[in-house]
């Protein structure tokens, strides 16, 4: 049997940004912290590139793979098929309020189907021998009340659940983007932590509005594990202390130089393959954040990571556009 997850930490899964690229730099920050993939339609899986949707590079473990769906047959074999891709996790998104994901009936909508929901959990439990979590809100519309979050986790959990992983916003399913689904309805942190007072049993980690790690040794105090989301993509170098503070380790802290220095072997592999430095850069632009030059290090990158024959060199020339100039060996 492999060891519980460790869930006290972790990135969130965040649509075209969590993607496979994102997760092996956040990787090279810290070892520890739980990575999830972008939500991934279950149907997608069924009909479409397995190995593009659900391959991913061994360092990037422990990694969680995020469904969206509500066909408890179709998110079954997504889960068999994720299982022999050797996830670690498979979470079912219960908190994504945009229209094209209600549209499909999965989602934040979901959060009026809890029995619904609870089908899907059995059916994917019996398809693998993972841990099958669930990300949801504190509620929806009208069905805002603590008793409707309780009456959504119950059967869900009744099903097969045993970790919750609750955005502390409701979400207004019309009227309101996922943009502002994430800035409007306000934040309520005591509400999540009622929920692990009145239910002890259950596994509860918190997400939302969380941008240091003060913040998350807080929120340690009342639930099992915090869960960050455009904080660490933004600004990257966050993650560096993450192992040390919420995981135990001694090992030495990477440094922003170490790391871009790992990230750019990486770049030298994919380039080989014929990936696009592009799809690759884009999720580094944060890593010299409050740093003199950082400013230009984004933009030189911008503005031509997306050149034809932009490699590695490029990366070599964006580090020089910070004003403290460190050396990169290796080249």
């Amino acid at each position: 049997m492999p060891a519980p997850l460790n869930r006290r930490f972790s990135v969130a899964p965040m649509l075209d940004w969590t993607d496979r690229h994102c997760r092996y730099f956040l990787r090279l920050l810290s070892k520890h912290t739980l990575l999830y993939t972008e939500m991934v339609n279950s149907g997608t899986i069924k009909y479409g590139d397995k190995d593009y949707h659900l391959g991913f590079d061994p360092s990037e473990h422990p990694v969680a793979l995020q469904l969206g769906g509500s066909d408890p047959a179709e998110l079954a074999e997504a889960c068999h098929s994720a299982s022999d891709f050797g996830y670690d996790e498979i979470n079912l998104n219960c908190g994504c309020p945009s229209d094209r994901v209600q549209r499909g009936r999965f989602g934040a909508c979901l959060m009026a189907e809890p029995d619904v929901v609870a089908s899907c959990i059995s059916a994917m439990k019996s398809a693998c021998d993972l841990p099958v979590t669930v990300k949801s809100r504190i509620g929806i519309d009208d069905l805002d009340s603590y008793q409707n979050l309780l009456d959504f986790v119950g059967p869900v959990h009744e099903a097969g659940c045993e970790t919750f992983i609750v955005h502390a916003r409701k979400a207004w399913l019309q009227g309101l983007s996922p943009k502002q689904n994430r800035e409007i309805p306000p934040l309520d942190y005591q509400r999540v932590y009622q929920l692990k007072k009145d239910l002890p049993h259950l596994e509860i980690i918190i997400n939302g509005g969380i941008t240091s790690l003060d913040q998350a040794e807080q929120h340690l105090q009342h639930v099992d594990g915090v869960m960050m989301g455009r904080e660490a993509y933004h600004n990257p170098y966050i993650l560096a202390e993450v192992d040390r503070r919420f995981f135990g380790s001694t090992a030495p802290t990477p440094s922003r130089l170490d790391v871009y220095q790992q990230f750019l072997h990486y770049v030298e592999r994919q380039r080989h393959n014929g990936i696009k430095l592009s799809h690759m850069s884009r999720h580094i632009l944060g890593l010299f954040q409050g740093m003199p030059g950082a400013r230009k290090f984004r933009r030189y990158i911008s503005e031509n990571a997306h050149l034809q024959d932009a490699g590695v060199d490029t990366l070599y020339a964006a580090l020089q556009q910070l004003n403290t100039q460190p050396a990169v060996t290796d080249r």
